[in-house]
């Protein structure tokens, strides 16, 4: 093909003078240094880590248009494709060295960091993050997970925890819960000594309400020991002087409002009264705890 000359036309060559008696002229050689320039253009000599990663995540997005168009096969190859990237960017550091924690509390941190353990040292480009995600979302801590790379060597993990709400006793086991009644299988009991003890079987799920409504009655809620859901349909409030309170299975919230009502004109709570049952509206019934005398035998020899 000619080569094209600015101007537009070819020019014809003007004939050159022999000269006298001279060596005919040879064909012009390539330079040595031209040459050696593009060999090391073609062997990739110099291409930065950064560039080789653009290039190979173009090849890569061409292996997912060709794994949407020709199916299973072409996926494959596809992943292929992405290991063999992986592997050949280890090189150059981008493997897993970091892994930083956001909106975790100390203790939900802790089982993230466990889980993720052994993301440390891999090629960061060969995770599988949704994987990674949902083995965070599996943590009891964690509602909802984000993981992030952030190259070349740092997986992000951002959190949105579950808040631990009560402590739940059943079948004589202790668990932390949250507000929805999810067991938080991380958390150690011992540590949350400060949490309401609910117990028996459906408590977890009910939880939240009576928490809720006993939290606006600070006299009540500093003396509960613990909150008993009775054959699935109602509360018992255990004081901690061992007074009980029997809510009804319906419209607590009225009981409550009249367990106020007598303890602000007879300080009911104080009264270290065995049994308090709201059960019947408007017909409140008290059992006075029987002093025990001296020398009497108590059931159980204690």
């Amino acid at each position: 093909m000619p080569a094209a000359v600015r101007g537009g036309g070819r020019r014809s060559a003007s004939p050159r003078a022999k000269s006298p008696g001279g060596p005919k002229a040879r064909p012009a050689a390539p330079a040595r240094g031209q040459a050696a320039g593009k060999l090391r253009a073609a062997r990739g000599i110099g291409l930065s880590p950064k560039i080789a990663v653009g290039a190979a995540g173009a090849v890569l997005i061409l292996g997912v248009v060709v794994a949407l168009a020709t199916g299973h096969r072409a996926e494959r190859l596809a992943e292929s494709t992405v290991q063999s990237l992986a592997d050949k960017t280890t090189g150059w550091g981008f493997t897993v060295q970091e892994i930083h924690v956001a909106g975790a509390s100390p203790a939900g941190e802790e089982a993230i960091r466990a889980a993720l353990a052994p993301a440390k040292g891999q090629a960061i480009l060969g995770l599988d993050l949704t994987t990674m995600r949902e083995g965070v979302e599996n943590i009891g801590w964690v509602r909802k997970a984000r993981v992030v790379r952030l190259l070349p060597d740092t997986l992000m993990i951002q959190v949105e925890e579950r808040a631990a709400m009560a402590v739940w006793q059943k079948n004589g086991k202790l668990v932390v819960i949250d507000g929805t009644g999810r067991v938080i299988g991380e958390a150690d009991p011992a540590a949350f000594p400060d949490l309401p003890l609910v117990v028996g079987s459906g408590a977890e799920t009910e939880a939240a309400g009576i928490l809720r409504a006993v939290a606006s009655r600070p006299r009540l809620q500093s003396r509960i020991e613990a909150l008993v859901r009775v054959d699935e349909r109602r509360w018992d409030i255990h004081l901690k002087d061992r007074s009980i309170i029997l809510l009804p299975a319906v419209d607590e919230e009225s009981a409550l409002i009249e367990l106020d009502l007598l303890d602000r004109r007879d300080r009911i709570l104080e009264a270290g009264l065995e049994r308090i049952d709201l059960r019947e509206p408007g017909a409140p019934a008290f059992r006075r705890r029987e002093a025990t005398l001296a020398g009497t035998p108590v059931a159980g020899g204690v």
